[in-house]
This record gives C-alpha cells, structure tokens and sequence, in this order.
C-alpha cells in the first residue's frame, strides 16, 4: 500500500473498465485521483464511493478546452498533477480500409490519439515545473501488430500513433525527469472488449498463450508501477501485456 503517495494523477475514460480499475487502484495505493469521461452519472458514482481522494470531472478528450478545464479544477483540489494515465479509447468500426469513411477515421483518432496529445499537452508545464512526473499512455497490442480478421486501420493506426508519441515525448522530456511510457493490453475482461468479441474470454482465449482473458487489475498493477517511483529509470519503452499472444 501507498506505492502511490504523494502523487496527484489523471485517470481518463474512468467510468468503466480498465480507467475504472486503475482510479481504484491508484487511490487505494495513496494517490489523489481525478477521474474523467463522458459518462457523467457513473463517473461520479464512482468518485463519490472512492471518497474524499477522488473526484470526477466530465470531459471530452478531444477537447482542448476540456483538458484545460480539467488541469485547473484538479490542481485546485488537490495540487499538482505529477501523473497522467491516457487511458480513454474507442474501437470504432470493423471495416476493411477501402470501405471506412474518412468520419469514421477521423473520430477514433480523435479520441486515441489527439486526445494523448492534448493530455500530454496540458499537464507537461506544471511537470516541467516540478521537475518530475510519469504520463501513461494505453495503447493495445494493435500498436505492436497489424489485427488479422478483424480490420480497423482507424484503430491500429491510432494505437501505434500512441506508441511513436510516447517515444518522441520520453526523449524530449527526459532532461525534466519526466517519464512517457506506453502501455499495451492484449484482451481484456472489460465491457469494451467483451462486446467486440461477444464473449468473455472463451473461444478468442485459444489464441492467447495463457490461454484466458486479462483480468482488468493485472493492468492496473502495471500502471501503479510505472506510476510509482518504482519504475524511475523506465521511461520512453512499451509494455506488452498480452498473455503471450504477440510473441509466436
């Protein structure tokens, strides 16, 4: 416990799934957690239960008004912030390239990849200032490898985004001891993920090594220790959490 003290962290797409477990986490481990989203009403059920640590802001990730917002009222609670956890995404549709419309694209990279940029945007100043902080930014496997059966250019192209991004900031923001790492999940047990293959773990998992789903609180111990002072040599590399499925 308290691996976390002392830290002021962003939580984005906190309402449910892995932003859910990892705002969780991070309060149990003596953190001051700002969870965000666009689902207001369980955003705050959540916050509300996590006690006087949490507290829930609504914000579109894709806004740079929203992060700017966000930043200012979560530094008014609970001071600086000196941990980023991107962790909002969409799947967007499975569609092969030739038949996705530029819409399509432009919304799932509106959300996995500008909003990491506007995340990281706006709390590198007061980092900069503290001279130290870690930003987390939740890619997939999809950043790694190409999908192969389920295509989404939109939603490969996005994550491996992520992944270039988090290397570019790590070098120009070593001298500030300020770490980027990427993180990247293969399956998931989350309400996202189990929607997208209309199961729970069964049938995909024959593809995965270990031969099941991820718990959503083995990722969330990845986070905790790449947020943690743990990690402080780790910055600017990914982190497969996949069960062994990429490796083959």
């Amino acid at each position: 416990m308290n691996r976390l003290s002392g830290k002021v962290a962003i939580v984005t797409g906190a309402s449910q799934g892995m932003g859910e477990e990892h705002a969780k986490a991070f309060v149990r481990e003596g953190a001051k957690v700002i969870l965000t989203d666009l689902n207001e009403v369980d955003g705050q059920a959540i916050a509300a239960a996590l006690g006087p640590n949490a507290m829930f802001i609504r914000h579109d990730v894709a806004s740079e008004s929203d992060w700017a917002n966000v930043v200012a009222l979560g530094e008014a609670r609970f001071g600086k912030i000196n941990v980023l956890v991107n962790n909002a995404g969409i799947i967007g549709p499975i569609k092969k390239t030739g038949d996705m419309s530029l819409d399509d694209y432009l919304k799932v990279c509106a959300v996995n990849q500008t909003g990491v940029f506007l995340g990281m945007r706006a709390v590198l100043p007061a980092m900069v200032a503290a001279k130290g902080g870690s930003i987390l930014n939740i890619s997939s496997i999809s950043g790694m490898v190409a999908n192969i059966g389920s295509p989404n250019l939109a939603y490969v192209g996005s994550k491996f985004a992520v992944r270039g991004m988090t290397k570019q900031a790590a070098v120009e923001y070593g001298p500030d001891n300020i770490r980027v790492n990427s993180i990247h999940p293969g399956y998931v047990k989350t309400p996202m993920m189990v929607a997208a293959t209309d199961e729970d773990g069964g049938g995909a998992a024959s593809d995965i090594p270990l031969r099941r789903f991820a718990e959503v609180a083995e990722i969330s111990n990845l986070a905790i220790f790449l947020a943690s002072d743990e990690s402080s040599f780790i910055t600017g590399t990914e982190h497969v959490i996949d069960g062994g499925m990429i490796a083959a």
